[in-house]
């Protein structure tokens, strides 16, 4: 395991939590310092693994950038984000946005093409400590796609996919 930590780390940044029955102090610390994200020893709790997974797709999806370099702006074919801001223009239009509908939107569109459950976009605007009813999501988006076609009739860019979530169509 740890030389397979070793080589892993020298190809990806992808997140790892070490699984294993070695208990050693020393065992921990050479993993943790070869990269691994969490270590966990048996017997454990599968609530405590699925929390600390959730935990660390959580950190690695916020950690995702969408342009080395260029953390103020974020453009995707006609829509523009000012992160610095907090201005949206689709088309060069200015699109009056809430604090939340930007970070709703910003969460949809450093990814297109993928898919956000509602869960995801309520950690990204209200943060994870706050309790919002899953469909407070619903009734942004709405006014989201509402702001958008005040713009251009055809907005057709934030798809919904019934029971899974929400996603923002990557441009052509």
């Amino acid at each position: 395991g740890l030389d397979l930590m070793q080589r892993l780390r020298e190809r990806s940044n992808l997140p790892v939590i070490f699984l294993t029955s070695k208990t050693d102090e020393v065992d921990e610390l050479t993993g943790l310092r070869l990269g691994a994200d969490d270590y966990i020893t048996k017997p454990f709790s599968q609530r405590l693994l699925i929390e600390r997974i959730r935990t660390l797709l959580r950190r690695a999806d916020a950690s995702d950038t969408d342009e080395p370099g260029n953390d103020e702006m974020m453009v995707r074919g006609e829509l523009v984000l000012d992160r610095k801001r907090h201005m949206c223009t689709w088309q060069e239009k200015s699109v009056p946005l809430t604090v939340t509908e930007f970070l709703l939107l910003e969460t949809l569109a450093n990814r297109p093409g993928f898919v956000k459950s509602r869960d995801q976009l309520i950690d990204a605007a209200y943060g994870e400590n706050v309790y919002v009813d899953d469909r407070t999501v619903d009734s942004h988006i709405k006014r989201l796609r509402r702001k958008f076609r005040q713009v251009d009739p055809d907005f057709s860019d934030i798809e919904t996919l019934y029971g899974v979530g929400y996603r923002y169509r990557a441009q052509q």
